[in-house]
């Protein structure tokens, strides 16, 4: 087993675009920090802009952020991942986002990632106001995360001006699969999970733990349903966290 961590964590670092994961570190962090390379860049990336900050609210560890961490069934990427940081990002611990990402965060925008949240392959994150992503909250493949309309709506009856963004906060140990569209207003208690192709777009926690939900727009399909965490979370932990 031992044997086996260790080829796996070589075979990961060969990935590692080490020009622009140190240019990154030295860019976003103070020096102290910046030599230990909290964050690794695997493959191509462009980076847009870089005028915001990161903030990791955690012990250091070296390769604890992963953007393009290869960790899926997927081996090839296409190149195009990108990341625009104007605002705050903050990680709370090790955190992973799969190839080919687009992470956006606006001026004065925060986005938060907990404790081994990830988002997965050809994931989107559009942050204008504020994300946040709780301790292992999963998101799967193709999955959009945008709490903003982009262009100002109104009643054409009214003239009432509807709000441009709101908040997007995903509760701990959420399980989303791949496709699913999250929008402002979206908040989802803790031990949900979010079916395929869903759209969300509204406050979920009523329908409190364990829950189920799913569909345009999502609705409760199941209770008494959750990942089995208890059993896969060191399993995640030993095959994604490359540095304990």
């Amino acid at each position: 087993m031992q044997l086996r961590k260790i080829y796996r964590k070589r075979k990961t670092l060969k990935k590692v675009n080490w020009l622009k994961t140190i240019y990154f570190n030295l860019k976003m962090f103070p020096f102290s920090t910046a030599i230990k390379l909290p964050v690794f860049l695997y493959g191509k990336v462009k980076f847009q802009e870089l005028t915001g900050s990161i903030k990791i609210k955690a012990p250091l560890r070296t390769g604890m952020i992963g953007f393009g961490q290869p960790y899926e069934l997927n081996s090839i990427q296409k190149g195009i991942a990108e990341i625009v940081l104007r605002g705050t990002i903050a990680f709370k611990g090790h955190c992973q986002v799969g190839k080919d990402y687009f992470v956006y965060v606006a001026k004065d925008a925060y986005a938060e990632f907990g404790h081994m949240s990830s988002l997965a392959s050809s994931g989107k994150i559009i942050c204008t106001q504020k994300i946040v992503l709780g301790n292992y909250a999963r998101i799967g493949s193709e999955s959009q995360l945008i709490d903003t309309n982009f262009h100002q709506m109104t009643d054409s009856q009214t003239g009432e001006k509807f709000s441009l963004s709101a908040p997007i906060i995903i509760g701990n140990y959420n399980y989303i699969s791949n496709r699913v569209s999250i929008m402002q207003n979206t908040t989802t208690p803790d031990y949900c999970t979010i079916a395929s192709n869903t759209l969300c777009n509204k406050s979920y926690l009523s329908l409190g733990e364990n829950t189920l939900i799913g569909g345009i727009p999502a609705k409760l399909l199941r209770e008494n349903i959750t990942r089995d965490w208890s059993a896969e979370k060191k399993l995640l932990d030993n095959w994604l966290i490359i540095f304990d």
